[in-house]
Order: C-alpha cells, then sequence, then structure tokens
C-alpha cells in the first residue's frame, strides 16, 4: 500500500494535516490528537481539492479518494521515511536542551551558502513534525538539517528511525522536560539516543569538546568530530568581545581563519557558532562564506533577541525557559548591562518534582544580581523566598497591565520565561 501511497504522494502539491491551511492537489491526513479528530474533516478536505485522504476511520472504507489505514499518524511518519530513501542527501539530526533550534538555524545559513539545504520550519521537531520536514524534501534539496525535540525517553530513538539520519549533534545536556524524562539521568538517556542510533549506522558525530557527559558517552568512537573554545582538535573559537553582540574568532586545524561579528546577544551562544562553523567547514563552506552566512543571520524568534524600544533595550528570551537556560540569561544579563535594570521573568514549566527547587535556585541567584525592578510571573515563583522586593504575578497579562500603569524609561530589560508563560505579552507594555 505504501507505494500506491507513494505514488499518490508524488503527485500531489504536499502534505496537510490541517483543512484550514489546505492547498488544492495536497494529500490530506486525519490525524488524532486529545481534543480533535481529522477524520471528521476528510469530506471537507476533498471538497476544498484535496488530491487524497489518509484516514483510519471505517467510515470511509468505499471510498476512492481515501487510503484506509490502521493509524494515520504512523503512515504519515512511514511515508517520511520511505520518501527519505529515496533522497541520497546527506541528512543531519540535532537535538539538545537548550539552543537548537538557533543552531539548526546557524547551520542551515551557513550550509545554504554552498547547497540548497532543506532545514526544520519553526518547531516542526516532534514525531508529527518531523516527518513533514521530510516530506518537503525534492530533487533540488543537497542538504537536510532535521531538528529532534523531545520531553520523554524513546521519543529521540524513534525520530532517528523516521529520519535515518547520516550524521547527528546534540547541543548540550540541561534541565529541561525533567518531568517527562524523570530526572537530570534520564535526559541523559534520552538525548544521547541520537548517539546510539549514529553508532550503530556508522555516522559522523559532532560534539563539544568541553561537555564532558557528552565527551564521554562519544569515548572511543571512531566518526567523531571535535568542535569548541578549547584547542579542540578539528575546530574551536574564541569570544572577542559580547556587548551588545559576540564577536569571536575561529581556528580550524590551529590556523586562524577569520573574525565574526554576529547579532546574536549571549556567550552562551558561542557554542551555538561553533557547531554551525565545524559543520560547515567539515562539509566545504569556505571561511569567507561561513562568516557572510553568520553576520547575517539575525534572530526573529524570541531567542536572544535584543529590541530597542523608545528609550529601552529589551533583552527577549521568550520562546521557553528552563533552570540551565535561565541561569546562562541571566548571568549574560548581569555581566553585560549596566545601568538601571529590569528583570521580567515567567516560570518555569514541566520540571516536576523538581519544580519548588530549581525555582527557589533561580530566585537565589536572582538575589546576587544587580537590579532596579524584579517582576516574577506564574505560580511556581509564588512560593520562593527572597529577602528583596519583587512583584509577582500569576500570570503575564497582569504584569503587562501593572507595566502599562508604571512605564519603564531609561532601562535594560530581561525577559524570560517558558512557552506556557506568554512573556512576549509584556512588550506591548515596554
Amino acid at each position: 500500500m505504501i507505494e500506491k501511497l507513494y505514488t499518490t504522494f508524488l503527485n500531489s502539491t504536499g502534505v496537510c494535516t490541517d483543512t484550514r491551511k489546505l492547498q488544492s492537489g495536497n494529500l490530506f491526513f486525519a490525524l488524532k490528537g486529545p481534543s480533535f479528530d481529522g477524520n471528521k474533516f476528510v469530506s471537507t478536505a476533498l471538497e476544498n481539492g484535496a488530491i487524497a485522504c489518509v484516514a483510519d476511520s471505517d467510515e470511509f472504507s468505499d471510498n476512492s479518494h481515501v487510503f484506509r489505514v490502521k493509524d494515520a499518524l504512523q503512515t504519515l511518519q512511514e511515508l517520511a521515511t520511505f520518501h527519505r530513501m529515496h533522497h541520497k542527501i546527506p541528512v543531519l539530526a540535532l537535538t539538545g536542551s537548550n539552543g537548537k533550534t538557533t543552531t539548526k538555524e546557524l547551520i542551515s545559513a551557513v550550509l545554504n551558502k554552498k547547497y540548497n539545504t532543506l532545514f526544520t520550519q519553526g518547531n516542526l521537531n516532534n514525531h508529527i513534525g518531523v516527518p513533514l520536514t521530510l516530506l518537503r524534501l525534492n530533487h533540488t534539496h543537497e542538504f537536510a538539517v532535521i531538528e529532534m525535540g523531545a520531553n520523554h525517553q524513546n521519543e529521540i530513538a524513534a525520530l532517528c528511525q523516521i529520519a535515518m539520519p547520516d550524521m547527528g549533534m546534540i547541543t548540550n545536556i540541561g534541565k529541561a522536560h525533567l518531568e517527562g524524562f524523570g530526572g537530570i539521568e534520564g535526559v541523559i538517556k534520552g538525548k544521547t539516543e541520537m548517539y546510539d542510533y549514529l553508532k550503530s549506522n556508522n555516522g559522523i558525530i559532532f560534539c563539544r569538546y568541553e561537555n564532558d557527559i557528552l565527551k564521554g558517552k562519544c569515548d572511543g568512537y571512531k566518526n567523531l568530530i571535535y568542535y569548541g573554545t578549547a584547542a579542540a582538535k578539528h575546530v574551536y573559537g574564541e569570544m572577542i568581545n559580547s556587548q551588545p553582540f559576540l564577536r569571536i574568532k575561529w581556528y580550524k586545524d590551529g590556523q586562524f581563519q577569520n573574525e565574526i561579528q554576529t547579532h546574536l546577544t549571549g556567550e552562551y551562544n558561542l557554542e551555538n557558532l561553533m557547531a554551525a562553523i565545524c559543520i560547515g567547514s567539515h562539509f566545504g563552506v569556505e571561511p569567507a562564506l561561513i562568516k557572510d552566512a553568520i553576520e547575517n543571520y539575525s534572530p526573529d524568534n524570541q531567542r536572544s533577541q535584543i529590541i530597542n524600544k523608545g528609550s529601552n533595550t529589551i533583552i527577549l528570551d521568550a520562546y521557553n525557559a528552563n533552570p540551565t537556560s535561565m541561569e546562562a540569561a541571566l548571568n549574560n544579563f548581569e555581566e553585560n548591562y549596566e545601568g538601571k535594570k529590569a528583570l521580567i521573568l515567567g516560570e518555569m514549566l514541566e520540571l516536576g518534582e523538581d519544580s519548588a527547587k530549581e525555582h527557589q535556585r533561580i530566585i537565589d541567584i536572582i538575589s546576587h544580581i544587580d537590579k532596579d525592578l524584579l517582576i516574577l510571573v506564574g505560580k511556581n515563583f509564588l512560593n520562593t523566598t527572597l529577602q528583596e522586593t519583587a512583584l509577582r504575578f500569576v500570570t503575564s497579562d497582569d504584569a503587562k497591565d501593572y507595566l502599562s500603569k508604571h512605564p519603564l524609561k531609561n532601562t535594560s530589560i530581561l525577559v524570560k520565561g517558558s512557552r506556557g508563560s506568554k512573556m512576549e505579552k509584556v512588550l506591548e507594555s515596554l
């Protein structure tokens, strides 16, 4: 059946899972979720011009335009793998607790200087997003960069089976999704499932030299390429300055290559930059083109963005947050910004039984940072103990209302929190 479905896919204008976004000629997959059932929209999809539909309801057993399958999601994944096998191009997979999206975008920008590169759009990095990304592959693509996200063990392993990467990297291991992974050891086990897949298939592993956890998991593996900030074996870099944006210089095999002025804030982005430089260099992208790609990259996705609004400088890092990334953002803010300063922080989610402890630890870090205003948003911050004045709000809407009545001026402002906190809302009042 997969061969027949694949023929239909090749004759389609692409895959769609939402009839509101369906275009004429799309192949519609009727996926199910906690609050929706795509099977209810099959008729709508056909009426709106779908070439065919894939459904797992008996209601469509006699419809010649519907592929009746046992599980529509599993079929989507199988079709994606089948399609990937027909494209003999390098596929790089990457995951990590922090920085994977920024790293993915940097790698793709660099590789695009030499190869037509397909890469994950937005946050389509899960069991649905990875197949949808693979199904965008066409004959013009020469490289693919696939981001993989997970919040439970065995998810990265499953995504690797779908995408069949030839190479991969883990940006880092941090305190993210502790509830789902079952603690930090679970995070390590879950993320390094990528290494397990690559080792069993003789794939290339790109590994940060200074990360002892990841380095230990690669120990003894021969198809390994290091990058980092020390004199690693292949590519390494150094920070020249970080205010307001990172400026770095990098070396390959001990030889200086060039300096790069980025539009990224935060010293923690140095490792992400070096990953992109290492991979680009390994695949023959010339140093001048690497420099051009990175110097022309500007984040616009609420990740380490610097926004000048009126007399204020806003560091917006509100796409997500966990204890590791929150600490890094706070340290960067403390070290690189002077004058009047404000912290507007949202709670960190999916921490499970570690939530109270990790929120208090962040509060303890905050207590040592000079600031003129501290705003904490979310129920997880309400019960923390702070030996100084803080404004606490349950929602970002509440914080926004306060700031609209008490506007800030001539202030450097860090705005950070988990996606569920919706901290970007406070921008309307800054």
